[in-house]
């Protein structure tokens, strides 16, 4: 199939002619992983006779898929400008990032607030990742979220929850950016995302 047909499912259509050519020019492999907890993307350089690697989870929303993707190239375009001379989201990453950037900008692919949040995140220069809490909050609005599932920080504390996989928390204090949440079955402790999506479980 065509690469671009293919990122049309995926990407804000408007942008996925501009990824392919990327894809190609850098001589990528590109997949389209399946969803990971820990992380919305990847890049990996090149290494033992492979060349660039980047994965993005398939299950997040046009924006966000476009925002990771972009993100995780300016990885690569740093890599190659710099090699590990570069902190991972330095200053060089960071011009990387709002320069590849730009196009999408102009062509408008991206409605008002996701534009504000990121230039918002790109003058920012403590948000050291694509996980910055409003960057990320603003595109988890344009989720197509069931209805039963809710937002970790959005629930009381001792709350207890469920996730996808089945496991049950209760939800404890914050610790730095993160909530500390006990896992009933075991009694350890795991720190959770504030974004990540969970089901309330009845007291």
């Amino acid at each position: 199939m065509d690469k671009i047909k293919v990122l049309e499912n995926y990407l804000p259509p408007a942008s996925a002619p501009l990824i392919a050519r990327w894809i190609d020019h850098f001589q990528c492999d590109f997949k389209i992983s399946k969803a990971r907890n820990t992380k919305y993307g990847d890049y990996r350089p090149p290494h033992a006779g492979q060349g660039h690697r980047i994965s993005i989870n398939y299950d997040l929303n046009p924006y966000a898929f476009l925002v990771t993707t972009v993100h995780e190239f300016a990885h690569l375009l740093t890599w190659n400008e710099h090699q590990r001379k570069a902190k991972p989201h330095g200053t060089e990453w960071k011009a990387n990032f709002k320069r590849m950037m730009r196009p999408f900008f102009e062509q408008e692919v991206f409605p008002m607030d996701i534009k504000k949040a990121i230039i918002r995140y790109l003058e920012n220069p403590a948000a050291s990742s694509c996980t910055d809490h409003n960057l990320f909050k603003t595109l988890k609005k344009y989720d197509e979220t069931p209805d039963h599932l809710v937002l970790v920080e959005s629930l009381p504390l001792g709350s207890v929850f469920k996730m996808k996989d089945g496991r049950v928390f209760r939800k404890e204090a914050k610790i730095r950016k993160r909530f500390r949440c006990t896992e009933l079955a075991s009694g350890r402790l795991y720190l959770f995302n504030p974004l990540a999506e969970v089901e309330l479980l009845p007291a």
